[in-house]
């Protein structure tokens, strides 16, 4: 095996390496942000403030009902933003190991 083909089989394992890294960040990521609604009606309930969202806490909650929807919109949109960053670094890491996209020389 060429000293060229080597070098670029050993880049290969580490891109994949950085990206399967990157995904696992993208997971936990994702697993925080599935977590956001329930830990602030937890804090809601406890008789916090829901982390900021009701300031004078639940009883003195005069935000508008459009609030909680644009809170819902905002979280849905960035877990489904981390799912798709997953799926394609996913799919580049696949066609990096793929033997037909390797580098030969």
């Amino acid at each position: 095996m060429p000293c060229g083909t080597r070098s670029g089989y050993r880049l290969v394992v580490v891109a994949v390496i950085l990206i399967r890294l990157t995904v696992l960040l993208l997971a936990a990521t994702a697993v925080a942000i599935a977590a956001v609604p329930i830990l602030v009606l937890i804090d809601l309930l406890g008789g916090g403030t829901g982390y900021g969202l009701c300031p004078s806490g639940l009883e003195g909650c005069d935000n508008p009902y459009s609030t909680a929807a644009e809170f819902a919109v905002l979280l849905t949109l960035a877990l489904a933003a981390s799912v798709l960053g997953i799926r394609l670094l996913m799919r580049l890491a696949r066609r990096l190991q793929n033997d037909s996209y390797q580098i030969t020389q």
